[in-house]
């Protein structure tokens, strides 16, 4: 067999290969009436827009918003109205995001006249209740979460020409960053990856295999936003990145934002930013005295960032998606960002990139210093970069672990994604499991990132976590993280109490302090609110210092009530953000138990309302799925990504053996002119 013989079937098989995996296949293309889930591949697909005679395949119509900001606590109002306009009775399930900070307390269902408050229940009592109901001919709904950033509404009995509104409250605390508060909330589910049976990058549940628009296509559901922040402190600025708010009232201390029902709202986060004149952090501690326990929240301004006087050689290892989700705009701000971290090291500093998709790659087989020629060499391969395939993220965290590193540098590792991986636990695990191998710094780019892994990981590693929405963006969060690498605020943080019997503290133990943000703790009191916290710590210049007087810093707010669920969620996210729970019962019994105490939504505990009107007697209807809007830049290539899409070594080695198949051509034509 000749050397031309074997590179066509090298570079055949490779181009069929990655013709195959961009080609849609017959699961990414079935519709949503399908029910059978024995048959579903556990992966996104597109909806066909083919709809069956009396069977309304969009039965959610609108969602309102209604957020009330006092202080720094966020209650938070989300109303989603449902409506049959076919002909026969429905199932209505809805995949929905939410924020990662959210404390969801509240259910509510209203048929008509009727209204019906949901209960909390543990999560498999609660499904058995609504199959009940549904087989029964009752309404019911039933609120699950799969992820702390990902919900399922399921309405059943839903009759032709019925109309059922399902309210839901959360709160969540809002902490500036930078003198910045910022209220987010996502409004899509992006298509997550899902490897194939027996890889580590697969999850066997069901939620994943979510029906996804084409793109291009928008969604049929109109969205409104209505946002009212009050403070003590004059609100000096009121803005969105994302969208077109009125705004009315900036400069008072009560400012309103509204946002007009449109259906184009909902293909990406809603973002408000706010600032307090004179750009103060809010500091204080906010004390709820209950019937049975007593609760506060402090937040305790952090120490003036500094210079460093000598910094620590470091080392950077960049860490950057090139999956099918990242095609086209997404890829190419994190390009930009990506040239822009490079470009700001230090000749001191050393660093690699490793990109990954189905396999991953890397610029070098130990990190490069960084001068002149080897921040060009980066620059050339990280325009080379093109985005395509699956989205194997741990395997490309295990490479950037298993780099040789050097002794006497700090090593960075900063992670570049849209986060669409459905092993988010996995990843932070990894990353927990390897703090004292170096920092983790994440970005999420795009319109609607996974923010649970992005915040997940930067946790898991004690680093800090960002958001690029656009190119513009990109440079500017390049500059923060120099800036915070540098110079950490605030490192060994300690936190005592003086005449202050406080306990079940959360967080237990507090990271390194890189951003100007405030120190914040929650947890339970015995006794009166008097005596003082102390924080302790050290500085690029010395030793931290500060004392805070529960007595007299205690912060008047109308909310403290919700303490108690705020509390609660804090906690349950330490217990589960980390953890592998299906290996330990002990922390699934805590989560669980919490969730029925506290009243709060949780991946053990679910929402269930029952109407008891028997209203379909037959219990015959169909099962629809309402589709998810592909995110604002996001490529069709997200749902298209296969286990079995090329890694980015072999499309080098297509690339490598294209060439060389052109050099034999032009060799075997001049032989025969010859």
């Amino acid at each position: 067999m000749t050397l031309a013989t074997v590179l066509r079937g090298l570079l055949g098989g490779l181009v069929t290969t990655a013709l195959f995996a961009l080609a849609p296949s017959d699961a990414q293309v079935r519709d949503t009436e399908r029910t059978d889930t024995a048959e579903r591949t556990l992966a996104p697909y597109f909806i066909v827009d083919r709809a069956e005679p009396g069977v309304d395949a969009l039965p959610l119509k609108s969602t309102s918003v209604d957020v009330k900001v006092s202080g720094v606590i966020a209650d938070v109002r989300v109303v989603q109205r449902y409506r049959n306009e076919g002909t026969q009775a429905l199932e209505a399930r809805y995949v929905f995001p939410a924020s990662t900070r959210a404390a969801v307390t509240a259910l509510t269902m209203r048929i008509g006249d009727r209204v019906v408050q949901a209960q909390i229940r543990e999560k498999q009592a609660a499904r058995r209740e609504y199959d009940g109901a549904k087989q029964a001919g009752k309404s019911a709904s039933l609120l699950e979460q799969h992820r702390p950033n990902v919900f399922q509404m399921s309405i059943a009995n839903l009759l032709p020409g019925d109309e059922i509104d399902v309210e839901l409250r959360y709160s969540e605390t809002i902490v500036p960053t930078d003198g910045t508060y910022r209220f987010v909330f996502p409004t899509v589910v992006g298509p997550r990856y899902n490897g194939a049976p027996g890889r580590e990058s697969h999850q066997a549940e069901i939620w994943i295999a979510q029906p996804t628009l084409r793109a291009g296509v928008a969604p049929k559901a109109a969205l409104a936003m209505t946002v009212e922040v009050a403070s003590p402190i004059p609100v000096q600025e009121l803005a969105s990145p994302s969208h077109r708010f009125v705004v009315e009232g900036a400069g008072s201390r009560s400012v309103k934002a509204n946002l007009p029902a449109a259906v184009e709202h909902a293909n990406r986060d809603i973002i408000i930013d706010y600032r307090l004149a004179g750009r103060e952090i809010a500091s204080g501690v906010l004390v709820h005295e209950g019937r049975d326990e007593n609760f506060f929240l402090a937040m305790i301004e952090p120490p003036v960032r500094v210079a460093a006087d000598a910094i620590v050689p470091r080392e950077y290892v960049f860490v950057l998606d090139v999956s099918g989700s990242m095609h086209g705009f997404p890829l190419d701000t994190a390009k930009v960002l990506l040239r822009g971290l490079v470009a700001n090291l230090r000749p001191t500093d050393t660093f690699n990139i490793i990109p990954f998709a189905g396999g991953h790659s890397m610029l070098a087989r130990q990190s490069l210093p960084a001068t002149r020629d080897n921040v060009e060499l980066a620059r050339r391969f990280i325009d080379g970069q093109r985005g395509s395939g699956s989205t194997e993220l741990l395997a490309a965290l295990r490479g950037a672990l298993a780099l040789p590193a050097e002794a006497d540098r700090a090593r960075s590792f900063v992670i570049i994604t849209d986060g669409y991986v459905s092993i988010e636990k996995e990843a932070m695990e990894l990353a927990r499991a390897n703090l004292g191998r170096a920092n983790v710094f994440a970005f999420g780019i795009g319109s609607s990132v996974n923010r649970f892994l992005i915040e997940g990981l930067a946790r898991a590693g004690r680093g800090e976590a960002f958001v690029v929405l656009n190119p513009q963006q990109a440079a500017i969060e390049a500059d923060r993280l120099r800036r915070y690498i540098e110079a950490p605020l605030l490192t060994r943080i300690r936190v005592g109490f003086r005449d202050f019997e406080a306990y079940d503290v959360d967080p237990p133990q507090l990271p390194d302090l890189f951003a100007q943000r405030p120190v914040v703790l929650s947890g339970k009191f015995r006794g009166a609110p008097v005596g003082a916290m102390e924080i302790t710590g050290l500085t690029a210049t010395g030793e931290f210092h500060r004392s805070i007087d529960i007595s007299t810093n205690r912060t008047p707010e109308a909310q403290t009530q919700a303490l108690a669920t705020l509390w609660a969620r804090s906690r349950i996210a330490t217990l589960s953000d980390y953890q592998k729970l299906v290996h330990d019962s002990a922390a699934v019994k805590e989560i669980t138990a919490l969730g029925l105490q506290y009243g709060l939504l949780t991946d053990y505990t679910s929402f269930i309302a029952v109407d008891h009107v028997v209203r379909n007697p037959t219990g015959v209807q169909r099962s629809v799925d309402q589709p998810q809007t592909l995110p604002e830049g996001v490529s069709e290539l997200a749902v298209g990504e296969v286990p079995s899409t090329p890694e980015p070594e072999f499309l080098s080695m297509a690339a490598a053996a294209g060439g060389l198949m052109w050099w034999l051509r032009r060799r075997r034509r001049e032989t025969v002119h010859a």
